[in-house]
Parts: C-alpha cells; structure tokens; sequence
C-alpha cells in the first residue's frame, strides 16, 4: 500500500466514525504526489489559494466529477467569482461584502456552494472570522437575504492548550442555529475536536508529510 494511502487509513482508523468526513489538506502539494490518494477513491481535498487550485484541479474535476474541493484559506473577495467555479465548499465565509459577492456569482453560474461561516472564537486580532457577537445577525443575512448554502461553522482555534474550550464553545454555537456540520480540527488536534462532534476535520501534513 501506497505510504499516503496507508497514513491516510491510519487516521480514519483513529476516528472511526462513518459521519466524519476527512478533508486532505493538499495545498502546496503537486498533483503527482497526492495522485495515489486520489486513485484510492477519496474525493474530499483542501486548498488555500484560489489560484492553486485552479492549476492543479480544474482538469482533474472534468474527468473525475466525483472530487469535492474545500476552500479552506481566506477568502479575498477579488478572488470570489473564481472561487466559485473550481470549489465545492467553503470553509471562510466571514464578511457581508464576500457573501454578496459568492451569492452574485453563484447565481450567475446556476450553482449552489456549501458553506461554513468561520467564527473567531477567541477573538484574535490577527485572525479572520465573525465575531461571536455577531454571528446571528450574520448567519441570518446569509441565509435568509442571500439563500446561501450555510452547512455549519468553522473555526481556528489559537494553539494555546485550551483548544477544548475553544471546540466547546464552536459546537455550542453550531448548536444554537441548528447547523448539521462543524468543521474543526487539524493534525495536530483533531481528536479533541472529534469529542465535540465535528464533521469535517482539516488534514494535511499526517496524511502528505511535511512540507517543504
């Protein structure tokens, strides 16, 4: 068995659970390298740079339909009408003028994303996401104003140690509006993130390696 293939069984091993999906975190990954992963059969990959992803995926959706790519960087809003054409999901939905923009083009290319609003749970200066304050009104505006797809929350909790705070608080909020999904946890903590009912866990160097 293929080395990527058999970290990336390993990991499924140790979350065990049919209802969690494994978002393999191939950016800055060549093609060639993540290929066997693809061949294996899984369909849920992870990029943070539009243009990334675009290069190394659009061929790859036409002949493989079946591939479900997950913006999971910031989004810039410059970059949103593109977003829209090669993504699937976002994972960074975190301001009004982005949610107009990915509801425009949405519209104009008759598709429908799936989305998480990304909550700055520890209100950290130097970090996108909504504000725990504003997160009602927000989600509101986006699915009621907009008909955006709003699966579920997602968060990037500070490596701080109390990372269990941080998962409590995202899946209570998750709670609150009725979302189904959660996205959080990463290689480094998504078996904590697992014990408060994530759905989605972001990985990439437990499954590629590191990278360079």
């Amino acid at each position: 068995m293929n080395s990527i293939v058999q970290r990336f069984e390993n990991i499924k091993s140790l979350i065990n659970n049919s209802n969690v999906k494994i978002v393999a975190v191939s950016k800055t990954f060549t093609y060639e390298h993540i290929e066997p992963l693809v061949e294996y059969g899984h369909v849920h990959f992870g990029e943070n740079k539009v243009q990334e992803a675009v290069a190394k995926w659009h061929n790859i959706k036409k002949v493989n339909p079946k591939i479900n790519l997950h913006m999971i960087g910031k989004l810039q809003s410059n970059k949103a009408k593109e977003a829209v054409n090669i993504f699937d999901y976002i994972h960074s939905l975190d301001n009004q003028k982005l949610a107009n923009l990915l509801a425009k083009y949405e519209n104009a290319v008759k598709k429908k994303l799936k989305y998480f609003i990304q909550v700055n749970v520890a209100n950290e200066k130097q970090k996108s996401g909504i504000g725990i304050e504003s997160l009602d009104d927000f989600y509101y505006y986006c699915t009621k104003e907009l008909n955006i797809n709003v699966i579920g929350l997602m968060s990037l909790p500070p490596n701080d140690g109390n990372e269990k705070i941080y998962f409590k608080s995202l899946m209570e909020l998750n709670k609150s509006l009725g979302l189904k999904e959660l996205s959080m946890g990463m290689s480094g903590d998504f078996q904590e993130a697992l014990q408060h009912e994530t759905t989605f866990v972001r990985i990439g160097s437990s499954i590629f390696g590191e990278r360079v």
